[in-house]
């Protein structure tokens, strides 16, 4: 197994046996919820955003051991940064785990998602959460994957 691979099982496994930010906000300002019906992945997305930047934010649900870590990385990465920034963050996740043309200077950690794209089944795992970001900033109270 590749150096890249052992970290990615790594980074996988403890987000997912150990999700941060896992809980719910009562007093959040957006919400969303997010569904996988390919495979049945679930999250709840609760979000304090002021000023146009992301303050608080906690998810709840089931899912994969992919999507859970993908909705923990993605709680801690995105406290701090504004809507606009989160949008821009979305698209380049997106191609990190969809195209061989992806720039991960700026998603640090997420950048261990890398190795999904090998996986095409896995990529709406990956992103369910970055979906349901999108969904909640937008007001938007649902969102599918498919």
């Amino acid at each position: 197994m590749s150096e890249f691979n052992e970290l990615y099982m790594e980074v996988i496994l403890d987000h997912n046996k150990n999700p941060r930010n896992k809980g719910v906000i009562d007093d959040h300002t957006n919400h969303a919820d997010g569904h996988n019906p390919l495979c049945g992945d679930k999250i709840s997305l609760d979000l304090i955003i002021a000023e146009d930047t992301v303050k608080d934010i906690k998810f709840t649900g089931s899912g994969c051991a992919i999507s859970t870590a993908s909705s923990s990385l993605l709680t801690e990465y995105i406290v701090g940064k504004k809507t606009s920034e989160i949008r821009h963050l979305f698209e380049e996740f997106h191609d990190l785990v969809t195209t061989d043309k992806s720039n991960t200077e700026n998603l640090g950690k997420l950048s261990v998602f890398e190795g999904v794209k090998q996986y095409p089944a896995r990529v709406k795992c990956a992103t369910l959460a970055w979906h349901t970001l999108i969904a909640a900033i937008d007001g938007d109270e649902e969102v599918s994957t498919e």
